[in-house]
């Protein structure tokens, strides 16, 4: 059986600029809309994260009035399939070759600590020299930024990608007092960022790199590289 692998943070914390701590989490719809998406298409699914930590869930994504309708089957999903699932595995101990795709999620948690984490990056780069698929949705794409050479020389400068919106960042209370906004950084950073309208979905796919804007960009992100493995 083919295997897909989710990358998680293992943050429960985001400081502020000053020293503020802001809880954050994994976001359900965005950890469960495409897992259950790939294994309705018959992949196993693994989830991994820095020392094997498992992060909480964003108290955000089971709001209602935050997430949406379906956040509670969200919720629900994503708990049962962390529960089924076990300890997660250790970044530092995964093999890419054991995957056909890797994928990372949002929640702020990417801010705090996949965007410099050098497992990931040495993941990535191998996952992109392999020609495998690469997904990341919402704030997963900070975790992108981890793929640096010894030069400094960012993997995906050049590539076409989108993330959450420093425009969905403010509209959400949280970009005053951030230590760095995400999309604006991935742009500093080389890349051809794009956006759509705030919290509806948006996908953007440039070979074999697949990225979602949003919470809603979850399920046409995974439905496309669904697609692309077939």
């Amino acid at each position: 059986m083919r295997k897909i692998l989710i990358v998680m943070s293992a943050a429960a914390i985001w400081e502020r600029n000053d020293g503020s701590h802001y809880p954050t989490g994994y976001w359900a719809e965005e950890l469960a809309a495409p897992h259950e998406r790939f294994v309705q298409a018959g992949f196993t699914v693994d989830f991994a994260s820095p020392g094997g930590i498992l992060q909480p869930l964003d108290a955000h994504s089971a709001d209602p009035e935050i997430a949406g309708p379906d956040c509670a089957h969200y919720v629900e999903h994503a708990a049962r399939a962390l529960r089924e699932f076990g300890p997660l595995l250790k970044l530092d101990e995964i093999d890419i070759n054991d995957y056909v795709a890797v994928v990372i999620p949002g929640g702020h948690g990417p801010v705090v600590d996949l965007y410099q984490d050098r497992d990931l990056g040495r993941l990535l780069t191998e996952a992109d020299a392999a020609g495998k698929i690469i997904g990341a949705v919402c704030h997963g794409p900070a975790g992108l930024l981890s793929a640096v050479d010894e030069n400094g020389n960012w993997l995906f400068a050049g590539r076409e990608l989108t993330a959450f919106t420093d425009e969905e960042e403010q509209s959400f209370g949280t970009a005053e007092g951030a230590p760095w906004l995400l999309a604006g950084t991935l742009r500093q950073k080389g890349a051809k960022h794009s956006g759509g309208p705030a919290y509806q979905p948006y996908n953007v796919q440039d070979r074999n790199l697949f990225t979602g804007q949003n919470p809603a960009s979850s399920a046409p992100m995974a439905e496309a590289m669904i697609g692309a493995l077939k």
